[in-house]
């Protein structure tokens, strides 16, 4: 430790003396982070959008240390923020900058404890990380469907704290719909062991959804039952463009209908989109001929590969018929397909290069997904003249990032300006149609103080009492969510 370092820890040890002597005898040396330069990583989001102070972070190594740690915390007031793998899109996972939360890392919880092929599923730990739960369900022959961008660093306690979503939700849902049990420590330190790899279990209030989407608010999930499904051995992938949104609406709910739980993903994406990823991601290539105002990555999977590519083919040839696409590329290797990904994975890198995004991660009914394009659109150029939108998501679910891409040189006080009136012109329409103004990243740090504007009263109370019947010391992540 450099001298710096331990003035720091003794600065901390004379600030909090018991605390953190109750801290060290609940998890040892190896359960507690003193070192500035240790726990920066912790102390900022991945984004680069919320940085935040902390006396000590905290690495248990297995439930009973959490539990220690939350009676601890509990009985001296002390704020807990959770974190997985710090990779969350709304400042959920970062504390304030007060320098009085004290940051629980789930990261020490990483094993695998049972994997039952014959049950279909996996029991595991908080902090694995959704890639190492890939490998283990793919070694037993089964597979796990939650599909993210940041599998190799997020992990599944964080996972399920956000009820993450991804590209698979079409056919598999969210991470709600593919959890079992979960473990979880209450904030006064105690246990509920709800490890259930029970598909039916009709006997009261299903507490797991309380703890699933609370954002740390509520408790620290320790662990899960997670449901595994037969391995997909064949997959046919394609590309289509088409003149508006409402056709690709429409071609969706044809290939449900001819497809049925084939379809996988249904991902869409603007022209002005693609045009970003061809421009600033390298190593990339438009799939189809001239400009199309949009596109679609089409996927069917099945455990079983005779006639995958002909329904695929024979489904957008009808489509092609009857003028819901206007061209179609359909994917003849597995080469071809990661190429077609690439494209739709790399908006996110395109948007940082090209310019200043104030994202929008909503949640609409799909057949209003049309309607509201069109009305938000108008609205945004009449405000702000030449403003580009970047207009992609899961459109097979209702999920649509639709962001507003300002100049790269936006002065900070002006950029914070348009995201206030961007916001509340876009999330205002979102409400009006019955959506929701978060479908998968969570509302964290950053839709907060907007919350309670698309809230009934009574569900907002609801939800207070429920966090106040649980966390009556209110310790659990505060300033987040509500």
């Amino acid at each position: 430790m450099t001298q710096n370092a331990e003035n720091f820890a003794s600065a901390v040890a004379a600030a909090h003396p018991e605390l953190l002597q109750r801290l060290h005898a609940a998890v040892g040396d190896a359960g507690l982070v003193l070192d500035p330069e240790a726990q920066a990583p912790y102390l900022r989001d991945w984004l680069g959008k919320w940085q935040g102070r902390a006396p000590v972070v905290v690495r248990p190594r297995d439930t009973a240390q959490t539990a220690a740690v939350m009676a601890i915390c509990h009985e001296t007031h002390t704020p807990v923020v959770t974190q997985g793998g710090n990779t969350g899109m709304s400042g959920g996972a970062t504390p304030d900058g007060s320098g009085a939360q004290l940051v629980l890392s789930t990261a020490r919880m990483n094993t695998i404890r049972e994997v039952d092929p014959l049950n279909n599923s996996l029991t595991v730990e908080a902090g694995v990380l959704l890639a190492q739960v890939h490998a283990a369900a793919a070694e037993a022959g089964r597979f796990f469907p939650l599909s993210l961008g940041s599998e190799g660093s997020c992990t599944i306690g964080g996972n399920l704290a956000t009820n993450a979503g991804g590209i698979a939700v079409l056919r598999y849902g969210n991470m709600r719909d593919l959890v079992l049990g979960v473990e979880a420590v209450l904030p006064d330190g105690r246990v509920w062991h709800g490890l259930r790899a029970l598909r039916k279990d009709n006997t009261g209030y299903d507490l797991r959804h309380l703890f699933i989407g609370s954002e740390g608010t509520l408790g620290v999930i320790t662990a899960a039952v997670l449901k595994l499904y037969p391995q997909p051995t064949a997959r046919a992938t394609a590309w289509v463009g088409a003149g508006d949104i409402q056709s690709l609406v429409s071609l969706q709910a044809q290939l449900r209908s001819r497809c049925g739980e084939r379809l996988v993903a249904f991902e869409m994406m603007s022209q002005a989109s693609l045009a970003l990823v061809l421009k600033h991601v390298t190593a990339t290539r438009a799939p189809l001929q001239g400009e199309h105002a949009y596109h679609a990555l089409v996927e069917l999977a099945d455990t079983r590969a005779e006639g995958l590519p002909d329904l695929l083919e024979q489904s957008l040839g009808a489509a092609l018929e009857e003028g819901l696409v206007q061209d179609v590329a359909i994917c003849a290797s597995t080469a071809q397909a990661h190429a077609l990904w690439k494209l739709r994975e790399g908006i996110s890198q395109a948007q940082v290069r090209a310019g200043k995004a104030v994202k929008h991660d909503i949640a609409l009914p799909i057949s209003a997904i049309a309607g509201f394009v069109a009305d938000a659109d108008a609205a945004l150029r009449a405000l702000l003249p030449g403003v580009r939108i970047v207009n992609f998501g899961h459109l097979g679910d209702g999920n649509l990032h639709y962001n507003v891409l300002l100049p790269l040189d936006t002065p900070y006080a002006e950029y914070a300006a348009h995201t206030a009136t961007l916001n509340r012109e876009v999330h205002d329409r979102v409400h009006a149609l019955g959506g929701s103004i978060s479908a998968e990243h969570g509302i964290g740090q950053l839709r907060r103080d907007e919350l309670p504007r698309y809230k009934s009263a009574l569900e907002f109370e609801l939800m207070m009492r429920i966090k106040q019947a649980l966390d009556p010391n209110q310790i659990m992540n505060p300033g987040k969510l509500l």
